[in-house]
């Protein structure tokens, strides 16, 4: 619901000047007539009337702009940033981790093309001719870096442009020139570790060996085949030492730019998979021993995390044996900016997506300080949680329940599920108006034949009512939600006199009592008016000398009492 509204009125005296509040006002004509006699009048140059609207949840305003007239601003243009200069400035930097996402994103169609990734690029001859010749494609990569470093630094664009294209011509004429050196040798008639061994005491040893491995897939299609060909180099990698990190160094840079493509991912664990179970068998393969752990405590948690197979098998090995320490946190953190995102992890199926998130969240939290930080992981599904408590998403959750008391059990696991302060309250707002709704009371005060008793009725009402309380909702919206379970119990308990029933049924006083203390404690009945009924009607027979006496030699009965707060 909207707070109060004001209209401010801003001007610019001149037309370089910066706007000043000239009013504020409750009156929207008044706001308008003072922003058109200001140019009328010619007191300022240009006027705009803001409508401020209070929000009562942030405590912050909203504000719409309703007018703009008079002179338009003037674009101020970027002071150029003292001693400012490329990113990059000379070939060997573009082998850095950053310029090489950098490159996957302005020639990721190319490079998709081609079947190959940024590293391969950079380390086969063939490849860089081929992107050269091209012209068109290596020219729009080089504005699509250059457009943007220029507004952010305020330099030059033409002179970044040409900086760039002498970047490129310099960093393909490099690597052709190796490739014609004979630099990269094949692996065709030697095994990788004798060249590991081989190469650690020349001086570009990790370029070079990039070149072999890059050479080495050159004939492998398909991103399956190609893990599989990395796996197959790191078991004949020498066994310790730097020979043996040299290798696994250029292995794990490929395997991260092979996995960080959507499409690959998908084709190396599985087409079955949907997206939710690709990032559950991503994060076993990150973090199995975790995974592990839940399993034996969590059998269930076996059906959500798939099993991976053949390459992405041989790779999970890889990363739990702690070969490919930064690719796992990069597979990780992959994880969760798909989580962070707003694409679907099960498109069809909603409850099934509440069960893969809370699958993912366990693990991702289990393995929380090796990969990532606890920070990380509780932020990605704050920002998940805002798209589960959305119209089209809850409408969808809700859709295959047959009855409204089905609705609020479901809204009420919703309401475990998200988190976030601002996402619980949007979930416990929905979870309120289906327990006020006027439809689960009609629901629940039908009678049919071969239904559930009022009795039945009251104890569901009652485990929804301790549910409600066990997923840590706001305190407020928690007191609302249980004090309206509890007054629809009390009604079915009034509509049926159930406390005259149990007072006249054939069963003996420490029976009633007991049936009385379910009821007082929450177990049999909702908290709320049923039960403070039940608990005067227990301290009427508690008054009689003989039932007090017979309650008194029954432990079981003592010790329900004592939980309800009544005495002896």
């Amino acid at each position: 619901m909207a707070g109060p509204i004001h209209y401010e009125v801003y001007v610019r005296r001149t037309v370089p000047s910066s706007w000043s509040l000239l009013i504020a006002t409750e009156d929207r004509k008044h706001a308008l007539e003072t922003a058109e006699d200001q140019l009328s009048n010619r007191l300022a140059a240009a006027a705009r009337v803001t409508k401020e609207t209070l929000d009562p949840e942030t405590g912050e305003f909203n504000t719409l702009n309703i007018l703009t007239i008079g002179a338009p601003e003037e674009k101020k243009k970027p002071k150029a940033v003292e001693g400012a200069r490329p990113a990059c400035s000379a070939p060997p930097e573009l082998y850095t981790p950053h310029a090489r996402a950098l490159i996957s994103r302005v020639l990721e169609d190319w490079l998709k093309r081609q079947g190959v990734t940024a590293f391969e690029l950079l380390h086969r001859p063939d490849l860089a001719e081929r992107l050269d010749a091209s012209g068109v494609e290596l020219q729009h990569a080089v504005q699509k870096v250059a457009v943007p470093e220029s507004q952010s630094s305020g330099q030059d664009l033409h002179a970044v442009v040409r900086h760039y294209q002498r970047l490129a011509e310099a960093s393909v004429a490099r690597l052709i020139k190796a490739g014609q050196a004979g630099l990269f040798p094949s692996l065709k008639n030697q095994s990788i570790a004798d060249l590991a061994h081989r190469l650690i005491a020349a001086q570009d040893r990790a370029f070079i060996m990039g070149g072999v491995i890059a050479d080495g897939l050159a004939d492998r299609k398909g991103a399956r085949d190609r893990l599989d060909c990395l796996m197959a180099m790191v078991e004949a990698a020498p066994s310790e030492g730097q020979p043996r990190a040299l290798v696994l160094g250029a292995v794990e840079q490929i395997a991260s730019d092979i996995l960080a493509v959507r499409s690959n991912l998908a084709e190396i664990l599985g087409p079955s998979l949907d997206h939710g179970a690709s990032l559950a068998a991503v994060v076993r393969m990150v973090a199995p021993r975790e995974v592990e752990r839940l399993i034996q405590m969590d059998p269930r948690m076996a059906l959500m995390t798939p099993v991976v197979e053949g390459p992405a098998a041989r790779l999970g090995q890889g990363l739990a044996s702690g070969y490919f320490p930064k690719l796992s946190t990069s597979l990780a953190r992959m994880v969760t900016r798909e989580v962070a995102s707003q694409r679907r992890l099960r498109p069809n199926d909603p409850v099934g997506e509440i069960d893969i998130l809370r699958t993912l969240a366990m693990a991702l939290t289990a393995a929380a300080g090796r990969l990532l930080t606890l920070e990380e992981v509780q932020n990605a599904f704050v920002d998940r949680s805002k798209s589960l408590v959305t119209p089209d998403f809850v409408g969808a959750y809700v859709r295959q329940c047959k009855t409204v008391l089905s609705e609020a059990e479901y809204l009420t696991r919703l309401c475990e599920n998200v988190t976030g302060g601002a996402n619980k309250r949007a979930a416990a707002r929905w979870l309120s108006a289906c327990v006020t709704s006027l439809r689960l009371e009609n629901e629940m005060r039908q009678t049919t034949p071969g239904g559930p008793s009022v009795s039945q009725k009251l104890l569901v009402l009652a485990r929804l009512q301790r549910s409600v309380r066990a997923v840590q909702l706001g305190e407020i919206d928690e007191r609302e939600i249980s004090i309206a379970i509890g007054v629809l119990g009390g009604t079915l308990e009034a509509d049926a006199g159930l406390l005259n029933q149990i007072g006249r049924a054939q069963a003996t006083t420490v029976q009633k009592l007991t049936a009385l203390m379910k009821m007082i404690t929450g177990e049999t009945a909702p908290l709320g008016p049923a039960a403070d009924r039940a608990r005067s009607e227990a301290i009427k027979m508690l008054r009689i000398p003989e039932i007090r006496d017979a309650a008194a030699i029954e432990p079981a009965l003592q010790a329900m009492m004592q939980a309800a707060g009544l005495k002896i």
